[in-house]
């Protein structure tokens, strides 16, 4: 479940990637002229407009010549830190149902391995999804793994907005960073973007299971590796959007990692004492299961004559050559 929440999420991170890149795409004629209708318009009007009003504020305040730069980050994290407590409840939720699912792995390991003969008739078939269910449903997982759309969907339009306020501001988006142009694509940002994103892809499998951590291994790469593909298609201005964007997951990371899933397995522990995991499938029950294939054959006249008839061709082929 964890690793389909990990896909879920790269997807929607991909459309969001495509839909902003399209809209940098359709304006490249005149890269500071804000779009004025449909979806993009929609957004910048309400989301980008007023952000970029609140980051070129900022950048007065700050002054100098990195004021613009810190505007970027400092907008970046208070729009992370208003989403925090949504994104921590729904780590927690979907932490919690990992931990639960770590517990009923053996059982679900019986099903999936019966599930992949070839000779389960439709019955049998039946029979163990209806385990799996009842498994699911008797020890209070969810299907989804705890999953929600919710924080993805908040995240979308504002991803998009915060791009806009950057892209369509000749203050922000023609700025310096330290020495760093922040006009035309960054070397060094999307270096440290990628570096973040790495980051807190290796502190997602702290901790976790040996097994679990080689499913794994895959996503730990596709993170940095969407990230320096964006880094590299933007300004260096919106990637050091990303690269903020990317230090506050390995800070929200460290406390998934580190606070809430400590604490998260202790309240499993505890739950599990009063209220231990239910067995459903066992060997011996699916032992029995495919047992009623023998049974079926050897109980069913016309079936024991089609293969006394396949044996007697099989012989006759045998003595001609």
């Amino acid at each position: 479940m964890k690793k389909f929440r990990k896909y879920f999420e790269l997807i929607v991170l991909g459309l969001a990637v495509m839909l902003i890149l399209t809209g940098c795409a359709q304006n490249s004629s005149a890269v500071n002229t804000p779009p004025s209708g449909g979806f993009y318009g929609w957004i910048y009007n309400w989301i980008g407009q007023p952000l970029q009003n609140i980051m070129l504020r900022c950048s007065e305040l700050i002054g100098g010549a990195n004021g613009a730069g810190w505007a970027i980050i400092l907008m970046t994290f208070i729009v992370r830190m208003v989403l925090l407590p949504l994104m921590l409840n729904q780590q927690k939720k979907s932490t919690l149902q990992q931990e639960k699912m770590t517990r009923v792995q053996p059982q679900m390991q019986l099903i999936q391995k019966t599930m992949k003969r070839k000779d389960l008739n439709q019955d049998q078939q039946m029979t163990l999804a209806n385990w799996q269910r009842e498994l699911y449903s008797k020890n209070n997982l969810s299907m989804t793994g705890g999953m929600g759309c919710l924080p993805l969907i908040i995240q979308f339009p504002i991803m998009i907005g915060i791009y806009q306020a950057v892209m369509y501001s000749k203050t922000l988006a023609n700025s310096n960073f330290f020495g760093i142009s922040l006009s035309s694509r960054s070397i060094p940002v999307t270096i440290a973007a990628t570096l973040f994103a790495f980051i807190q892809s290796y502190l997602s499998t702290v901790g976790v299971p040996k097994q679990q951590k080689k499913q794994m291994q895959s996503m730990l790469l596709m993170n940095p590796i969407m990230t320096m593909f964006i880094s590299m298609s933007v300004s260096g201005s919106v990637a050091l959007y990303w690269a903020a964007g990317n230090l506050f997951s390995v800070i929200q990371q460290i406390i998934v990692t580190f606070i809430i899933t400590p604490k998260v397995k202790r309240n499993v522990d505890e739950e599990l004492k009063n209220k231990p995991i239910k067995e459903i499938v066992t060997q011996a029950g699916i032992d029995e299961l495919l047992s009623q294939n023998t049974k079926q054959t050897a109980a069913n006249p016309k079936t024991q004559k089609m293969h006394e008839d396949l044996r007697n061709r099989n012989q006759g082929k045998q003595h001609k050559h």
